[in-house]
């Protein structure tokens, strides 16, 4: 278990100033009535709505109850190709060949692009097939093409998957066909991916995910999206089901500044996961009034250096602290800066060395990072000296 040294900040309350409300969305175009409300465990077994703008958990039903992703499989596929994209070792513009091999077992297999046999396809081509059309056979020449297999790409999705810290998810496949229980996740981890997907690759996720359709080799399909184009602000991400699995979904939306990620799971029809979908999503725009606690860049306390020509070091606010809370309502909020200390020097200004822990009654405890807000070198010979005088006093 971590040990953190930690002071309580302070508790704020009704002193808070609220921002404006989300404006509502327009009605779907489907004659879907949308009520704003989260969904009960008969509706959907597995729920889960994140705030990313503020790190808070808005909504959460099983959230760390492990179930099988079926097609949401694919955000990890896209999450890898993007971080090589990244580091220069996939180029968008580059094409694989179809394989004979691939094109038998997959092509048509399910959800499909239709790729032919001998067919050069752009990763670009095979990342828009595999994001808007769920294609299992783009999955496979993109996994084979980058990685040159399938078990080495899978390999990249599971070591991905611990650096994200999904720690109850294991990828067996690169699109999620089911493959006896050796693919699964939660709603917790996927939300650490969609949290990923989405902040480190923005103009990656705003490309490829969220488009209402593709057309491939004489091939138009449609994407399942079910808040895309119905929710504002709506642009993804990714719809599974099998048999096994149920029907799944995991989506985000971002209005007014607020950035939500939401999952269901184990529902038992399509045009149930779409209801419980929009409605989840346009409740957490709705139900909720933001309070901004501390702007970024805020100094917010103190953490103390060992081996440091400081003592401590002031810390600061990474991105702004906020609160969102039941509209018309005033919960208790209260905080504490959290880290494992002392720090040891050096430390460089700007490096995230401790979190605040945000407690808001009635919801589960979330943090948001803090980082040096001065450079602290390394003490010196005297500087040591001293430093162990006023320890024995501290």
């Amino acid at each position: 278990m971590k040990r953190f040294s930690g002071i309580i900040l302070l508790g704020l309350g009704a002193a808070l100033a609220a921002a404006p409300a989300g404006a509502p969305a327009a009605l779907s175009p489907q004659a879907l009535p949308i009520v704003p409300a989260p969904p009960a465990p008969a509706d959907a077994p597995v729920a889960l709505l994140v705030d990313l703008s503020s790190g808070q958990t808005l909504f959460a039903q099983e959230a760390d109850r492990r179930f099988l992703p079926a097609s949401v499989t694919k955000v990890m596929t896209a999450y890898v190709a993007f971080e090589l994209i990244a580091q220069k070792k996939l180029i968008p513009a580059q094409a694989f060949t179809v394989s004979d091999e691939v094109f038998k077992e997959w092509s048509g297999t399910g959800s499909s692009m239709f790729l032919k046999s001998g067919e050069r396809v752009s990763v670009d081509e095979l990342l828009h097939g595999i994001t808007t059309v769920s294609a299992n056979d783009g999955c496979v020449v993109l996994a084979v093409g980058a990685a040159g297999s399938v078990p080495s790409w899978v390999a990249m999705m599971n070591r991905t998957a611990h650096e994200l810290g999904m720690d109850n998810s294991h990828f067996g496949t690169p699109n999620g066909w089911p493959d006896e229980g050796g693919t699964f996740t939660t709603a917790n981890d996927l939300a650490k991916l969609a949290r990923a997907l989405i902040t480190r690759h923005p103009d990656l996720y705003a490309r490829y995910f969220g488009k209402p359709g593709l057309a491939h080799n004489g091939f138009a399909q449609a994407n399942h999206d079910p808040i895309s184009g119905v929710i504002s602000g709506a642009d993804g991400i990714k719809t599974g089901f099998t048999r096994e699995a149920g029907y799944n979904f995991l989506g985000s939306a971002q209005r007014n500044g607020r950035r939500l990620v939401m999952v269901v799971a184990g529902i038992d029809d399509a045009r149930e996961r779409t209801r419980v979908s929009r409605s989840l999503m346009e409740w957490g725009f709705s139900a909720f009034e933001r309070k901004r606690i501390f702007p970024a860049g805020a100094t917010v306390g103190y953490a103390r250096v060992q081996n440091g020509a400081m003592v401590k070091v002031l810390l600061r606010a990474a991105r702004p602290v906020i609160a969102e809370v039941p509209a018309g309502k005033d919960p208790r909020i209260a905080m504490s800066l959290r880290y494992r200390g002392p720090i040891e020097a050096p430390i460089a200004e700007g490096s995230e060395v401790a979190d605040l822990e945000v407690r808001i009654a009635g919801f589960a405890p979330y943090t948001v990072p803090l980082e040096a807000a001065s450079t602290v070198p390394e003490a010196n010979l005297w500087q040591r000296l001293l430093n162990g005088v006023l320890g024995l006093f501290a």
